[in-house]
């Protein structure tokens, strides 16, 4: 075991020594490998960012809700199916609460009505067009999972009296009252004046999914006052998570008594969940990873070819010195163990050096694109490195064996 221990420090001496003896020969050799490995670690980081981008834009909304809808939330084919169905009516909340009243032990806890539509807001010379408004009831506060930087929720009093009240994102707040606080101050929608109470923490936005920063939340008695309530109207209801599934049958029949249908009728309304958008992702994550996998694909077998041609090389270039190696009594697994490393060398310098720019073009990314998230983690450094050396011992293996098998004389006569 010491003689092997010590064979292998040998070997990765010379390995260096050869690397630094023909630094160039070396970084081009290595230069498929390092395409290769950022390849591969930048398709990690990208699969990773979907993956905390989503969770990011979801985090302010829960995972735990059902949203009852008009619409489905993916790709539909028979337009006029869902067109022609009858809106959700935001009274239909109040009978689901009184359902959850009567029945404390059920999966669901509380139906919210909201309803939504994009509008304009000023304060002074400062302007916002098209800020999607919320209008909804002071449960709201209980569903969401948005933290509020400054002031509080609308209550139940508030909602119930119609004030003019709202609660607005934080980059509305960034917009209208730049380098101050919002809370305590007037804006202005639909050429009325409202006060705001609150400011919703920065959450962070991706591929243009929900988000609470370009968001405006007032109470549902005084959107009704200067909205009109029609196709955007929607009920989220919030469930035990623990019981989704018997929520979700739970909730249609419900819903299917409240719509009045008979057992023979399809049903007019949508139970949509943070899945459905998730599950939509799935094909840009897959399209991301087969591309990614062609390409690193690609690049590591060229940089092996390239490996295993430069390791042929050097065993015709250093064919005397192996014969003197053997001659003065070397083993053949030292003389396999030498060329071996010095492959698995040049293919961790590669990784290394894929990996550095890697990490430099997350962070660029991130700096000038914040909006999209690239999680570089510890585990893409593993699998970085643990690809580099799989490419130095495939492609410098039969190199190396052949150089083993030199007999020491021939090896010695060579010119």
């Amino acid at each position: 075991m010491f003689r092997l221990y010590h064979e292998f420090i040998e070997s990765v001496r010379i390995a260096f020594s050869q690397i630094r003896a023909n630094k160039l020969r070396s970084a081009l050799t290595a230069l498929g490998v390092i395409i290769g490995i950022v390849a591969v670690t930048l398709m990690g980081t990208a699969i990773k960012g979907i993956d905390a981008g989503v969770d990011r834009s979801f985090a302010g909304f829960g995972d735990d809700v059902l949203y009852v809808t008009k619409w489905p939330w993916r790709g539909v084919s028979d337009w006029w199916t869902f067109r022609n169905r009858r809106p959700i009516y935001y009274h239909y909340a109040r009978q689901i609460n009184e359902w959850v009243a009567n029945n404390p032990d059920g999966p669901i806890k509380v139906a919210v009505p909201t309803a939504s539509r994009g509008t304009n807001i000023v304060r002074g010379e400062y302007r916002l067009n098209n800020i999607w408004t919320l209008g909804t009831t002071a449960d709201y506060a209980r569903i969401t999972r948005s933290d509020l930087k400054d002031g509080r929720f609308f209550s139940d009093f508030e909602a119930q009296a119609g004030r003019n009240v709202v609660v607005i994102g934080f980059d509305v707040a960034d917009a209208l009252f730049p380098g101050e606080s919002a809370v305590g101050k007037l804006i202005r929608i639909r050429d009325q004046n409202f006060q705001v109470l609150g400011v919703a923490a920065r959450q962070g936005s991706f591929l243009g999914l929900f988000s609470w920063d370009s968001m405006v939340a007032m109470p549902l008695t005084t959107y009704r006052r200067y909205f009109r309530i029609g196709e955007n109207g929607e009920i989220r209801v919030q469930v035990d998570a623990t019981r989704m599934a018997e929520a979700r049958d739970e909730l249609r029949g419900l819903m299917r008594r409240i719509r009045q249908l008979s057992p023979e009728q399809r049903e007019d309304f949508e139970l949509n969940e943070q899945g459905t958008i998730r599950a939509q992702l799935d094909p840009i994550k897959n399209g991301i990873f087969l591309a990614g996998l062609l390409i690193t694909g690609l690049a590591l077998f060229v940089g092996a070819i390239g490996i295993m041609n430069i390791t042929y090389v050097s065993v015709k270039e250093r064919t005397k010195e192996i014969g003197t190696r053997k001659a003065l009594g070397a083993r053949r697994r030292a003389i396999l163990m030498q060329f071996l490393v010095e492959a698995s060398s040049i293919c961790v310098a590669g990784g290394v050096v894929g990996l550095l720019v890697t990490a430099g073009a997350t962070q660029a990314v991130t700096t000038f694109v914040p909006s999209f998230p690239l999680v570089f983690s510890g585990s893409l450094i593993v699998v970085a490195l643990t690809a580099s050396i799989a490419v130095g011992v495939a492609s410098g293996f039969l190199p190396a064996l052949q150089a083993s098998k030199l007999d020491p004389v021939e090896a010695l006569r060579y010119e």
